[in-house]
């Protein structure tokens, strides 16, 4: 499968929609944690599965069934930044790649949540440490 190639204009003109789709996806993972410790006091264990236990109260069982809403919930909502052609890099901070071109060789265009429009790119062999300013002169270099 060939992954769509973007401009740095095209990413751009995704930021608000990242933003609003990412800052939801942060949010529910807070939710999640939160859910988890709860569930986790309430049967004095750590929470291993999503299924309901036997011998577990009501409340457990509450907790639980929402856990596996929001688990549901969350997964669905990565796979929807993915249908806009993104590359999920790192769920804990909103951290999104697209592929792109730099010099007629393909890079990652490098964008993380909170930032107002994409700033940075990096090699595909590279990670996070390695973003790279996407100066002026850089943007210009950038191809269809």
């Amino acid at each position: 499968m060939n992954p769509k190639i973007f401009t740095v204009e095209e990413v751009d003109a995704l930021i608000p929609e990242l933003s609003r789709r990412v800052g939801a996806q942060l949010a529910l993972g807070v939710e999640i944690e939160r859910i988890v410790k709860q569930l986790s006091r309430e049967t004095g264990e750590p929470v291993a599965s999503l299924e309901p236990r036997p011998e577990e109260g009501p409340s457990a069982r509450a907790l639980r069934a929402r856990l596996s809403d929001c688990v549901g919930r969350y997964e669905e909502g990565w796979r929807d930044i993915q249908g806009l052609g993104a590359v999920v890099k790192d769920t804990s901070m909103g951290l999104i790649d697209f592929c792109g071109h730099l010099d007629g060789r393909l890079v990652w265009l490098c964008w993380r949540y909170g930032e107002d429009n994409l700033g940075y790119y990096h090699e595909l062999d590279t990670g996070f440490s390695g973003r790279r300013a996407l100066g002026p002169e850089t943007r210009t270099r950038m191809l269809n």
